[in-house]
Formats: structure tokens, C-alpha cells, sequence
């Protein structure tokens, strides 16, 4: 019986996904994007760029922005702004690709045929192999924020995918290529909440069905100025209930605990209860908790923006009209007010914006750039799974007749 060799075996199309586990949205983004493709019958392949990164680097370079953030976040607001311009954008991809372009180029076999990264220097050094021919495939940035950075913009990327149409106008202006808009990826698990899943979300966890209930975030990290939030929200309006993710940040939530907050939670895994449970979410960063917030139809306010993209994100978000930027202490009751009754009203403030502009499929983008359709990529994996299920079956049949040999 002659076998089958694994040269025979159909090979899936392949994706690699370089992300980074700076805070956990850009994670988020790769986690759901490669879910989807291997629905689509791709293989997909994650990297986080801090590991491609050599040595003690990336340890470095994420401690590094999370310590500016917690003790002198006006630091980062200078940094990032200093940032913001093309001489020091092509000396941080220069410094970059001289650190990890090496090790990037190994991460993508042969075989490749989608290659999408969520981390604006991941994208940079990507570009660079790009640009030099050493990398052939098409490059993809996903742009994860609602504000675009010099630092996400690269010409020498063939596309960068916008979540809407602000951040997509910003790229354009940037002089970036190939800016196209997506449907968001996020989590299925936030759906749109019914006063039903609103009411079983509450008993699930314990909170009170009759109560106005605002959640906040700091994103992982529990960053920002959460404690005085929370001041400002029981001032603004004593009749609401705060709801605080501290993320990471324990030391945060003992702090909120001791002062009396009775609903501090650390890291949470089942934020769509929350938010299905939430009548508004104050949040002060403007990252992937937004996209989830409007999935799930809860209203949302930006208050404190951390500094940097905080800032620039709150201004993309209230330009676009997703979320309500609060500027003030003296604006916060009434924009909390609106959000709540616009929740009440069956619907949050801004996020039909979303639905009515949700852009491409972002698999099917990625798919048809590649010269693929899922059909294919499906058709592929199937044929090559059925393929090897043969080859097992004949193997055991010619290991079944094959003579026995003994060892003494």
C-alpha cells in the first residue's frame, strides 16, 4: 500500500497577527481577528512584538510607558506629543527595525499570505522590511484607537484599516495608503442588552435592580485619575451607583474599598454582564472597552482623559459622536443625565453611529487581499483535514499488516 507523503497535504492559507500585550486592547483586537479567520478555515499565527523584541527590551519599553501613566503621566503627555511628527516617527522605526527586524522577518514562513499587525510599532518595523523587499506579502495595519498617531502611519504599509470613518479621515490626512473602514471586531458576548438581559446581568451579580448604575475603567491598568471620578459622579448626581474595573491595578481597588466603594472589582472576564447590567460607562482612554460599550448598547462618557492618546481619542470620539467628551466637573451631571436616559430610551447616544457605518467585513478584506474568499480558505481546510485523516487510516492499516518485529 503506498502512503500518502505530507508534500501531498493541501496546505491552509496561513495569517500571522503581531500585536503587543501593552494594556490589553491591542490583544483583544488580535485575539478576535484571529478567531474569525480560523473560522474561515486560516491558519492563523500570533506574535507579540515584545517578545520579538530582544532580550530584557520589550519588558523594558512596556514598564517604561506604564510607570510614566502611574506616577507622571504629564511625561507621557509630552512624549507622546514630541512623538507626533515625521523626523522623530522615522527615528523610532529606524531604532526599531534595527532591534527587531531581523526576528520579524522569521516569524513569517513562507507560506504566508496575510500579514496584519494591531501595534502602531510592530506596524513601523513592518513597513521598513516592506519597503527593503524583505518582506513580500501584503501588510496590514489595524488601527485600533479612534485617533490616529504618526506612529500608526507608515507609507510604506499597503493598508490601514479604520474602525470608522474619524480615524479613517485622520489617516488619509496622515498621508497613510490603502485606508479602508471596518466593522470593529469585539467580542460576540456583547450584545445589545434587553431590559431582560439588563435584569438577570444585575441578580447574576448582585446589584441592585432599582439603582442608576455607572461603570468606570482605567482599561488594564486601572489608569487615570479613577478615585476622583468616582468623587465627581457621587457629586454630580448622589442618586447613581458606581460600578469600578481597576483592571490589574489591586492596589486601586483596596484603596476604593477602604474608601467605601462597595462595587470595586479587579480584573473581570464577564465584562458583557457588567455592561449589560451598567445604564452608562465613564471611561477615560478611549480604547476597545468603547467598541464593546457600543456593541452592547450602553451609553458612554469620556471624563479625565488620561493624557495623549487619552486626550486625542476623547476628541475623535465626541467628533464622531460615540461618546460624549466631559470637559468639566460642571458638565458631568447633565451629560450623565442624557446617558442614562438615552440608555432608558432603548438605545446609547451615538452608537447608531457605528451601526450605520460599520464599514467592510474585515476577514473578507483580508481574505480577498490575499487572493482567497472564505469559501476557499474552507474548502482548503477541509481538504486538507480530510486528507490527513486518510493518510492516518492508511498508516495504521499498513502498520496492521505489516510483520512484527520483536526486540530482545
Amino acid at each position: 500500500m503506498q502512503r500518502r507523503t505530507g508534500a501531498e497535504l493541501p496546505t491552509p492559507p496561513r495569517a500571522v497577527i503581531v500585536s503587543a500585550s501593552v494594556g490589553a486592547g491591542h490583544d483583544a483586537v488580535a485575539h478576535e481577528l484571529a478567531e474569525r479567520l480560523e473560522e474561515a478555515g486560516v491558519v492563523v499565527d500570533r506574535h507579540d512584538f515584545l517578545d520579538v523584541l530582544p532580550g530584557p527590551a520589550g519588558r523594558i519599553l512596556v514598564g517604561s510607558y506604564h510607570r510614566m501613566l502611574e506616577r507622571a503621566p504629564w511625561s507621557w503627555k509630552l512624549l507622546y506629543g514630541s512623538l507626533d511628527n515625521h523626523r522623530m516617527m522615522s527615528m523610532q522605526a529606524s531604532l526599531f527595525t534595527f532591534l527587531a527586524g531581523r526576528r520579524m522577518k522569521a516569524i513569517l514562513p513562507d507560506d504566508t499570505a496575510i500579514v496584519v499587525s494591531t501595534y502602531p510599532l510592530a506596524s513601523q518595523v513592518l513597513g521598513r522590511l516592506r519597503r527593503s523587499g524583505k518582506v513580500e506579502q501584503r501588510v496590514h495595519t489595524y488601527l485600533t484607537d479612534f485617533s490616529v498617531h504618526a506612529l500608526w502611519t507608515s507609507g510604506d504599509i499597503d493598508a490601514h484599516l479604520a474602525i470608522h470613518q474619524v480615524p479613517a479621515a485622520q489617516a488619509r490626512t496622515a498621508g497613510c495608503g490603502g485606508v479602508q473602514v471596518i466593522a470593529p471586531v469585539v467580542d460576540r458576548r456583547f450584545t445589545q442588552v434587553t431590559p431582560r438581559l439588563r435584569r438577570a446581568a444585575r441578580a447574576r451579580l448582585g446589584l441592585p435592580q432599582d439603582a442608576r448604575l455607572a461603570l468606570l475603567v482605567g482599561g488594564s491598568w486601572g489608569a487615570g485619575e479613577i478615585e476622583r471620578t468616582v468623587g465627581d459622579i457621587e457629586a454630580a448626581d448622589p442618586g447613581i451607583t458606581c460600578i469600578v474595573v481597576c483592571g490589574r491595578n489591586e492596589t486601586l481597588r483596596e484603596r476604593l474599598l477602604a474608601a467605601g466603594v462597595r462595587h470595586a472589582y479587579g480584573w473581570v472576564d464577564d465584562m458583557p454582564s457588567l455592561m449589560h447590567a451598567s445604564d452608562v460607562l465613564v471611561q477615560n482612554a478611549g480604547g476597545m472597552t468603547v467598541l464593546e460599550a457600543v456593541a452592547a448598547g450602553l451609553p458612554v462618557v469620556t471624563y479625565r482623559s488620561i493624557p495623549g492618546h487619552g486626550l486625542t481619542n476623547a476628541a475623535a470620539l465626541d467628533e464622531a459622536g460615540v461618546a460624549r467628551w466631559v470637559r468639566s466637573q460642571g458638565e458631568l451631571a447633565a451629560a450623565l443625565d442624557e446617558a442614562v436616559r438615552s440608555g432608558d430610551a432603548g438605545g446609547a447616544t451615538g452608537a447608531g453611529q457605528v451601526v450605520a457605518l460599520p464599514g467592510v467585513d474585515v476577514v473578507d478584506l483580508l481574505l480577498d487581499s490575499a487572493g482567497l474568499g472564505r469559501q476557499t480558505g474552507r474548502a482548503v481546510a477541509a481538504r486538507a483535514h480530510a486528507e490527513h485523516h486518510t493518510a492516518v487510516v492508511e498508516h495504521i492499516a499498513e502498520q496492521a499488516t505489516a510483520p512484527m518485529e520483536y526486540v530482545r
